[in-house]
């Protein structure tokens, strides 16, 4: 049975060799563990696993061998018939259609274009190809298709609006998360700038022996502040959007950051950073804060970390009023510009697989003036990109 484990274990691509084995078959020859499969698991992962990156491979292994877990798909997949689930109108558009449709040619364009409709437009529209509406192929509104348009109302399904006009409620990273973050944690701890401050409350047991060595053997106990990890960090985190999808990656990590570092400081922003960010998604209209202040606050010891796919409307980076949810009087590269001259090492961690980076222009463009140091929000991401901001 255990070579049989063993076995499972490398095809898991869990590091283990034969001396592992034979110290479980040790350990189990010892009586250490119980015939109880819980106290054979603790006990199985502390003599096979050396690393605490490849726990989450060990439980997959463990739990597929002795529990028979299967890789199994959506129970929706055979509850719920698949066209329940998509639109009746996008289902009738076929590739050819899609590409026929022509994009207007610009955010001036847009903007110009809709402020004529408003003017001319008198009653609702839906399925049309030139009207604020619904379900159509127009430039504006919510539901249809189009290449290049403004989305009013209503929720992304291409992600191709150019700008969106409602008042977006985000969801707040929750810090408490703690599933999962252990292998992320271990990642970040090589960010690490050690120091004691703080209250002595900590036994010194060298100096304790040096001194009461030094006093005759009369006990000369010393106490030291608490040694922590004093690097500073700034972090700020995409939500919203094309972001859904990532949220709980994202809350993994920021669990993990509040946890490994005493000083950190977290903000909000969607798609670019502009002139604000937020630190509570509830109330990000009446507690902005400007990112002026925040550059002016923090000194140069600290190094920044983004989070976000950095997937948008290249206008985002590049144009005045470019932001796909207010008009900006300044552009994103502006923005990211005053950030990378205020503090010396930036990284940008990418939640969206690598392979489709270079399909993304905002992508290319933000990785390019980052000077390629934007890294996949993965473990060996993360240790990559805190190589860079430990040197």
């Amino acid at each position: 049975m255990l070579i049989d484990l063993f076995s499972h274990l490398r095809q898991g691509q869990v590091p283990v060799s034969v001396r592992e084995l034979l110290d479980l078959v040790g350990a189990l020859e010892q009586r250490v563990a119980s015939l109880d499969v819980n106290d054979f698991y603790l006990l199985a992962r502390a003599c096979m696993v050396k690393d605490e990156k490849y726990y989450d491979r060990f439980d997959r292994a463990f739990g597929q061998y002795f529990a028979g877990l299967q890789a199994q798909g959506d129970i929706t997949d055979a509850l719920i018939p698949s066209h329940w689930l998509e639109s009746d109108f996008l289902k009738q558009l076929s590739e050819e259609e899609k590409a026929q449709i022509e994009a207007l040619g610009g955010l001036d364009k847009l903007l110009d274009t809709l402020k004529k409709r408003l003017d001319e437009q008198q009653e609702r529209h839906s399925g049309g190809n030139k009207w604020v509406g619904t379900g159509g192929t127009s430039p504006f509104g919510h539901s249809g298709y189009n290449p290049e348009g403004i989305r009013i109302g209503g929720q992304s399904k291409h992600k191709r609006a150019v700008k969106v006009w409602e008042k977006r409620q985000f969801r707040n990273l929750d810090d408490s998360v703690e599933l999962g973050t252990r292998n992320i944690k271990v990642a970040l701890r090589k960010l690490r700038k050690f120091a004691r401050t703080g209250a002595a409350d900590q036994l010194d047991l060298d100096d304790t022996i040096r001194s009461t060595a030094r006093n005759a053997g009369l006990l000369d106990l010393k106490m030291v502040p608490e040694r922590h990890n004093a690097a500073k960090v700034l972090l700020f985190l995409d939500v919203g959007g094309s972001m859904d999808p990532f949220i709980r990656t994202c809350e993994e990590l920021f669990s993990a950051a509040r946890s490994e570092f005493k000083h950190l400081e977290y903000f909000y922003f969607h798609n670019c950073v502009y002139e604000k960010v937020w630190r509570d998604n509830r109330r990000r209209y009446d507690e902005a804060i400007p990112t002026l202040d925040v550059l002016h606050t923090y000194g140069r010891d600290y190094r920044v970390i983004f989070v976000g796919d950095a997937a948008m409307s290249p206008y985002e980076l590049i144009d005045r009023y470019g932001s796909v949810e207010h008009m900006n009087e300044e552009p994103g590269q502006l923005w990211l510009q005053r950030i990378l001259d205020t503090w010396e090492k930036v990284i940008w961690l990418n939640p969206s697989s690598e392979r489709y980076w270079d399909y993304t222009h905002s992508t290319q463009m933000i990785r390019q003036q980052l000077d390629n140091h934007m890294y996949p929000l993965t473990l060996e991401g993360i240790e990559e990109g805190i190589r860079y901001l430990s040197r």
